[in-house]
C-alpha cells in the first residue's frame, strides 16, 4: 500500500456535509463541553491524552489525527503522543494520567464478565482526582464519545481544521 500523495489527500471527501448546516446548536453543545472540560480541574494534557486514547480504541483516524495534532501544538512530545497506544508499559505518564487512560479504556471496552468501571478502578481514580476533577474527566470522555459517531459515520477529513473538514 503506497502513501497517498498530497493531491490524493487534497481530494479526500467526507461522507456527509458539516452537521452545522442542519444543526447549528451542535456548535453550542461542543463549545459548552469544551468549556466544561477545560475548567482547570484536570490538566488539558490529560484531556487530550484521554481523547486520543478514545479515538484509538474506536478506530477513528479523524479523532486520532485531531487529538495528536492538538497535543503536539500544546507542546507534548512525540514519545508521549505515540506511546498513548501502549501506555500501560510506557514510562512517559504520571500515575494520574495512567488512571485517566485506564478509565477511558474501561468505559469504551466491553467487559463480558462484569461492570466496565468497577469500584476498585473508581477508588484508584478518586485517589488521584477530587469530585470536580472526576466529573471533568467524565465529561471529557463524554465529549469525545459524543463525537465518535460523527467521525465514524460522516468521516470528516482528518487533519483539516473544524469548519473545513467536510466536503459536501
Amino acid at each position: 500500500m503506497s502513501t497517498p500523495t498530497t493531491a490524493e489527500q487534497d481530494n479526500l471527501q467526507s461522507r456527509l456535509p458539516d452537521p452545522a448546516e442542519f444543526f447549528p446548536e451542535v456548535g453550542t453543545i461542543a463549545g459548552a463541553m469544551t468549556k466544561a472540560t477545560m475548567n482547570g480541574a484536570i490538566p488539558r494534557t490529560t484531556v487530550g491524552l484521554v481523547q486520543l486514547r478514545a479515538g484509538q480504541i474506536v478506530g477513528s483516524t479523524y479523532h486520532t489525527v485531531r487529538q495528536s495534532d492538538i497535543l503536539r501544538k500544546s507542546g507534548e512530545t512525540e514519545e508521549r503522543i505515540t506511546a498513548v497506544a501502549s501506555w500501560r508499559d510506557a514510562p512517559y505518564f504520571t500515575d494520574a494520567e495512567r488512571i485517566a487512560l485506564e478509565l477511558v479504556e474501561a468505559v469504551l471496552t466491553p467487559n463480558p464478565s462484569g461492570e466496565r468501571v468497577p469500584d476498585e478502578l473508581y477508588a484508584r481514580a478518586s485517589a488521584h482526582y477530587d469530585d470536580k476533577a472526576l466529573w471533568t474527566l467524565t465529561i471529557a470522555i463524554g465529549q469525545i464519545c459524543f463525537f465518535i459517531p460523527v467521525a465514524l459515520i460522516a468521516k470528516p477529513i482528518p487533519g483539516r481544521p473544524i469548519g473545513k473538514n467536510y466536503s459536501k
